[in-house]
């Protein structure tokens, strides 16, 4: 029986002068974060930084010794997102190192708010008033938030075909919105090597709909960025969860097979009078193994219910739905 989690427990080559060192997660579902490090003759570049906890910083020490690298010979830290799992490490490499850090620009707003104490779940509140469900979010234990003291500005605010460099090696900076508005994928052509963060993970689908921005459509964007990626040569899949998979292309396929296919669950769920996110969100199933939205556990169900709103605004972009308001939610009929 194949490991579903091997990929979790070693440092792997993936290309000359190309190593992904897996970092733990603190209580997370998703176990570890894949950061890349890519050596060349002036120093070490890496993409993403991981989640800065103590046992985090430990792994990623050890694992830059098994391949003859110090902490101090980063030099670049390119970050594909703006979440805590990818950046608070980088920021704390900065700080112990002085190295660079790189970051999307469409992620400052975002990150203003974080360094400004708004917390991302306070928007969530709003969005789950809108969906018809505000008690999944007022009765959830949230144990912890983004903390403002583990953000910072970048050094510097990356743009869609920037061509920064990491140990060495240019990369072209590819602007992805959907998981977030400024992801980046960050790709090495001459090599078919494709850094995705999360926007295209080899065994799960990225959360879309998390991060709730004023004018930000996520299932719109990420869908029209799984696209974008299609487009191009394929390449090597370079995740931030997961196993390195041969092919871009063939999980950019399944990724769009599996969205229709929500699409499709969804309008039908609407066909059937449901009228509001969460009531579409408890008449599809969920995970791989068919669950009802009420046996996952709560942050999931909120997930779900966001997901859910996601999927609904596309409908309705694509005239298949149309959308009014009743008080403070949303609800939702056949166009």
């Amino acid at each position: 029986m194949i490991d579903r989690y091997a990929w979790t427990s070693k440092v792997e080559q993936v290309a000359p002068s190309v190593h992904r060192i897996p970092l733990p997660l603190p209580n997370d579902g998703l176990r570890a974060v894949n950061v890349y490090a890519i050596q060349g003759p002036d120093g070490t570049g890496l993409i993403d930084g991981g989640w800065f906890i103590p046992e985090a910083l430990d792994t990623l020490r050890n694992s830059l010794a098994e391949i003859g690298v110090g902490i101090h010979d980063i030099t670049t830290v390119l970050a594909t997102h703006f979440h805590r799992d990818h950046y608070t490490m980088a920021i704390e490499l900065r700080r112990l190192t002085g190295c660079a850090v790189a970051l999307g620009a469409p992620e400052r707003a975002t990150v203003d708010a974080v360094m400004a104490g708004e917390r991302a779940l306070d928007r969530l509140l709003a969005l789950m008033c809108r969906a018809g469900a505000p008690e999944l979010l007022t009765s959830l234990q949230v144990r912890h938030s983004d903390s403002s003291k583990e953000y910072e500005h970048p050094t510097s605010w990356l743009a869609d075909g920037d061509r920064p460099v990491a140990g060495g090696r240019p990369l072209e900076a590819l602007s992805t919105p959907g998981h977030t508005t400024g992801h980046f994928c960050f790709a090495d052509d001459p090599s078919r090597l494709l850094f995705a963060g999360d926007h295209v993970l080899p065994h799960i689908t990225p959360s879309i709909g998390f991060e709730t921005v004023p004018g930000h459509l996520p299932l719109a964007s990420y869908l029209r960025s799984l696209l974008r990626v299609r487009q191009r040569a394929d390449a090597m899949l370079l995740p931030a969860h997961g196993p390195v998979t041969p092919s871009v292309h063939a999980r950019v396929d399944e990724l769009l097979a599996h969205h229709d296919t929500r699409l499709r669950l969804c309008g039908d769920a609407v066909a059937a009078g449901a009228r509001t996110a969460y009531q579409v969100a408890e008449r599809v199933p969920w995970t791989r193994h068919q669950r009802r939205l009420g046996e996952l556990a709560p942050f999931d169900q909120l997930m779900a219910v966001a997901e859910t709103f996601a999927h609904l605004e596309v409908l309705c972009l694509q005239a298949r739905l149309t959308v009014s308001e009743r008080g403070s939610v949303d609800e939702f009929d056949v166009a």
